[in-house]
């Protein structure tokens, strides 16, 4: 049975998480600061990417599908990779330009489908490079502010640069994490998904873990200490990475995350409904070709 579709649901699975893993975080930022916060997702998800590793385990009824050297190296690049984006985002954070280096960082699926077809072979059509484009611009539409030009001039070409460098972060990971799961050799899709999302998670608790115990102690026993909230950021974040994996490991990393910008109309239900924030001229016409791009990827997947 050709099972490949299910890369769809997956990924609108995903994104669907991720929206509600951001609103976790959110309201996590106003007790452990914006590091913490997002610190939660990999530390409190790394038993439930184990759980999830257990379950296809017993669906599957295989051994686990090993390590080799080409394994190690994807997911390895991938986790580092992933860490490295996110702390150029936390550090975008404390620029004046943030919102200018939060639109640039949404190249992201543009950046995935050439490292994808550089790193991995894997090919995209005239139309699927189209409904990249045109999806990635209404994610960049809906990030756009007043007063973005100024803030742009007067940031220079530092927030440019951190937005594209951070971008390009997120979708190297994409692809290496993809490229981790087609380097294994053994069984099905679903537990060679579920068995690199665990090896990932694993490799980035052991390093944020290290890196706040030598540097930021008091961070971590506040983070322990917001179990009851964090553990949620922690399934969802790990449910998220789940569906991602499940569609990497079918289709193409482009496919997956320009079909994940989903995750922003996700988002503007949320905060439409839970933070009470209603969408702007602008940002509906965002929706429109996010909306637009997503059916045209669709048609050509």
């Amino acid at each position: 049975m050709d099972l490949a579709w299910l890369w769809i649901p997956a990924t609108i699975f995903a994104a669907a998480a991720q929206a509600g893993r951001n609103a976790v975080q959110r309201g996590l930022t106003q007790t452990l600061g914006t590091l913490g916060a997002t610190q939660v997702r990999f530390i409190y998800g790394f038993p439930f990417a184990l759980l999830f590793l257990a379950v296809a385990a017993g669906i599957a009824g295989t051994p686990l599908p090993g390590v080799n050297g080409p394994f190690l190296a994807y997911v390895a690049a991938g986790a580092v990779v992933q860490i490295a984006a996110t702390a150029l985002m936390l550090a975008a954070m404390r620029d004046r330009a943030f919102v200018v280096v939060t639109a640039w960082t949404k190249t992201e699926p543009v950046q995935v489908a050439v490292f994808g077809f550089a790193i991995l072979g894997d090919p995209f059509t005239l139309m699927g490079a189209a409904a990249v484009v045109v999806a990635t611009l209404g994610v960049i539409l809906m990030s756009v502010r007043t007063g973005m030009a100024h803030e742009a001039r007067a940031a220079g070409w530092r927030p440019t640069v951190l937005g594209l460098v951070s971008g390009a972060g997120f979708a190297l990971a994409s692809v290496s994490f993809r490229g981790a799961i087609l380097s294994l050799e053994e069984g099905p899709f679903f537990l060679q998904a579920s068995w690199s999302l665990v090896w990932s998670l694993g490799m980035q608790v052991v390093m944020l873990a290290l890196w706040m115990l030598l540097f930021r102690r008091d961070l971590l026993r506040r983070c322990l200490a917001a179990w009851r909230v964090s553990i949620w950021g922690g399934f969802l974040g790990a449910a998220a990475s789940q569906g991602w994996f499940l569609g990497f490991a079918l289709t193409s990393a482009a496919n997956v995350r320009t079909l994940g910008l989903l995750e922003v109309l996700f988002a503007q239900v949320l905060s439409y409904r839970v933070f009470s924030q209603g969408a702007t001229g602008r940002e509906w016409m965002g929706i429109v070709l996010i909306v637009g791009g997503v059916a045209l990827l669709l048609l050509t997947a």
